[in-house]
């Protein structure tokens, strides 16, 4: 087996646990198990990430139940499934508990993808409410994978939060999108910037991010069930990045985040 391919990790992963949490646009994605085979079909041997779904909630019980449903995904794939929590910054006393819960009892080691835009509270990740939850992140060495598209915002959090590990998702739509984005991943040291999502298909971005902000600075994400799986794996593979390059990208970058510092 190739070296650089026998061991793939996906820092961005939907689980479909039910139809509200299903992202794919055209069909179901079956049973957890036809999920975990597809993206071993794609050559991923893990992927890590949180389910989502569209809500405006007036509770935390709706984030608590996404993150029932993790441990049990956890507990079913432990081979396969590399585990994700949810917060929400508008219950920060109930997110603490779910941190204190999920990372200090479950060892839980990932936050996100946060996708504030689906779940009702737009982009406040550089709120007070934001804030007190991530220094707690902070407190287990938890890793923080965001959707944001304001780049004050993004300013805002690397600022206030230096020691807290994050993760940009997506690299953006459109050339200067993806620019300024990457210029942020080079400037703080604790911002990196997952694949997933948009871009891939630009031939040579790849190349430009690890010239710009480093082979240490990228995680391979694919986006599923949202995206097809094995365009990114061949993507990634079709740039002719360097063999320390494509497993720093693959696989070193995400174990490197989520081990204890």
């Amino acid at each position: 087996m190739n070296p650089i391919t026998n061991y793939i990790i996906d820092c961005h992963f939907h689980p479909a646990v039910d139809e509200g949490t299903d992202f794919n646009w055209f069909r179901s994605s079956g049973t957890m198990q036809v999920q975990v085979d597809t993206l071993r079909r794609a050559g991923i041997s893990q992927a890590c990430g949180s389910p989502i779904r569209k809500i405006n909630p007036d509770s935390f019980d709706e984030i608590r139940a996404l993150n029932d449903n993790v441990l049990i995904l956890r507990d079913r794939f432990p081979d396969f499934y590399i585990p994700g929590i949810q917060i929400h910054p508008h219950f920060p006393d109930e997110s603490c508990q779910e941190i204190e819960r999920c990372c200090g009892n479950e060892n839980v080691r990932w936050i996100g993808e946060l996708a504030g835009y689906v779940m009702g509270y737009g982009c406040e990740y550089a709120t007070e409410n934001a804030r007190v939850i991530f220094r707690l992140a902070r407190e287990y060495d938890a890793v923080v994978n965001f959707h944001c598209n304001d780049l004050d915002v993004i300013d805002q959090l690397c600022k206030a939060m230096p020691d807290l590990k994050l993760v940009l998702a997506h690299p953006g739509n459109g050339k200067e999108t993806f620019l300024s984005r990457l210029a942020k991943v080079a400037e703080y040291p604790n911002l990196h910037l997952d694949i997933s999502g948009s871009g891939i298909d630009r031939y040579g971005m790849l190349r430009k991010a690890v010239d710009v902000a480093g082979k240490e600075k990228l995680l391979f994400g694919t986006d599923y069930p949202i995206n097809n799986p094995f365009i990114y794996t061949q993507g990634v593979l079709f740039e002719l990045l360097s063999e320390a390059e494509n497993r720093a990208l693959f696989r070193d970058n995400f174990l490197r985040l989520i081990s204890h510092q």
